[in-house]
């Protein structure tokens, strides 16, 4: 009997966890949307300066 209610304790923790790993990952895709929503909308960055932001070619040794 004690292992029965053992495996009902972990069975039922299992699913509480999955639950709560469901909805931490609904947040964050209803994060990721809406921040790409906002992106969408707002106007293009202006550049701090004219030049590129990287350099074309590694620096040598």
């Amino acid at each position: 009997m004690f292992t029965y209610e053992f495996h009902e304790q972990r069975s039922s923790e299992m699913r509480r966890r999955a639950e709560q790993e469901r909805l931490a990952l609904a947040v964050l895709r209803g994060r990721r949307a809406a921040r790409r929503r906002a992106y969408r909308g707002a106007p293009e960055a202006e550049a701090h300066s004219d030049g590129p932001r990287r350099h074309r070619f590694t620096r040598a040794a």
